[in-house]
């Protein structure tokens, strides 16, 4: 077997029906030996011992010669199976997978981060293992694939996916009250869907290529990115806010929104913003589809607040969502959806309070989790001293938008 060449599926799948094979002609000759010997040895025919041979040396070969070359071949084909499990073949893509009670994230070479493992079919993947807190084991049942998860050891794994689909991953080993929930998926898609998956980087990267496309085609020479002033309007908060223009002479007010900016950007003599010159020249032909749609995007995204998006990553990098749903349904720990400003039963010091789950509330809940616990929920959430204010802060907001 050459892991070059054969898939885990195949490999494990090879093993499992030559021993299953074996097995079943052993039974079924055994079963059947035993059948007729039963019938043509009944003591109602044989009444009387009628054999002297103590002992037969060719037969006692055959039976000991025959075992033991099935044995053999059992052990050859299930360490070359082994090896071909352990051996990555040479490209492989590498991913880290990170589990902790009771989620998986994965890392990729990037830096993204998700909650689902998106690879391109075909291409070998190695899974780098690394447990945050207590054992789990990493199992893709598609693939045959299952390796423990231990604190503070290396471990890997690695697969090929055949086909585009949704795949399922578990966690094949108890690891506390919500060990059933540690479900995820890999997400197999075309290498081209894949390609643009990951370019969808961190909003950091995502920033990064916007102002380098706002660079290359010039239009930082007239529009500032941090609100001052220059020949055209400036890009600091751009989208969504309110604009006054000249159209065809007249006065109207727009919602900067992406038809308006795809118009300016091909077509700026259109709708010109009130107190500019109609300087600007038009990207018509000039400038690709792809790059417009970044541009647009650019603006799109920065006209989210950093403090949601950082804390939503944070939200799922910490692992919270392994227990916390931002659905409204119920898990090992209380929703996210709508937790701000509700009312929480809670027992604080052995009593029972009913208290609002305001910000000093949530600061609490994630530095000190055991202080107060809500209600009907197993204490099991461990203490996050180790966040920044910076980063405590981004989660408490982004709790807020969950409203």
């Amino acid at each position: 077997m050459n892991p070059q060449v054969i898939s885990t599926t195949e490999t494990v799948d090879f093993v499992f029906f030559y021993i299953f094979g074996i097995s079943a002609v052993m039974l079924i000759g055994i079963a059947a030996a035993m059948i007729y010997f039963v019938i043509r040895y009944h003591r109602k025919r044989n009444p009387h011992p009628t054999s002297d041979v103590s002992s037969n040396i060719p037969l006692e070969v055959v039976w000991t010669l025959i075992p033991t070359i099935l044995v053999m071949g059992m052990f050859y084909y299930g360490w070359a199976g082994y090896l071909a499990l352990r051996n990555v073949p040479e490209g492989a893509m590498e991913v880290k997978a990170t589990g902790r009670m009771w989620s998986w994230t994965f890392t990729y070479a990037n830096g993204k981060v998700s909650d689902k493992l998106f690879v391109p079919v075909d291409q070998p993947v190695r899974v780098d293992l690394v447990s945050e807190d207590v054992l789990h084991s990493f199992f893709i049942p598609a693939f045959r694939v299952k390796r423990d998860v231990v604190p503070g050891m290396e471990n890997y794994l690695w697969f090929s996916a055949p086909k585009e689909g949704s795949y399922d991953i578990f966690c094949a080993e108890y690891c506390g009250v919500a060990h059933a929930d540690m479900i995820t998926t890999v997400e197999a898609v075309s290498r081209h869907e894949f390609e643009e998956w990951i370019r969808e980087e961190t909003a950091t990267e995502e920033a990064e290529e916007g102002r380098a496309l706002l660079s290359q085609y010039g239009c930082l020479g007239c529009h500032s990115l941090d609100g001052t002033p220059g020949v055209g309007p400036t890009f600091k908060d751009l989208f969504g806010r309110s604009a006054t223009v000249l159209t065809e002479g007249r006065e109207r007010t727009i919602t900067v929104d992406a038809a308006y900016l795809k118009r300016a950007i091909l077509h700026p003599a259109a709708d010109v913003v009130k107190g500019f010159q109609p300087i600007m020249p038009s990207y018509q032909g000039r400038i690709p589809e792809h790059d417009l749609e970044e541009i647009i995007e650019y603006f799109e995204k920065a006209a989210e607040p950093g403090d949601k998006k950082a804390g939503a990553g944070l939200v799922m990098e910490k692992g919270c969502t392994g227990c916390h749903s931002t659905d409204g349904s119920r898990r090992v720990g209380p929703s996210f959806l709508g937790l701000f400003g509700r009312q929480v039963s809670l027992v604080r010091e052995g009593k029972e309070a009913l208290i609002e789950a305001d910000e000093e509330y949530l600061r609490r809940a994630i530095r000190q989790p055991a202080a107060d616990l809500v209600k009907g929920y197993p204490p099991v959430m461990p203490a996050y001293a180790d966040l920044s204010e910076e980063e405590l802060q981004a989660i408490i907001d982004y709790l807020k938008s969950l409203r």
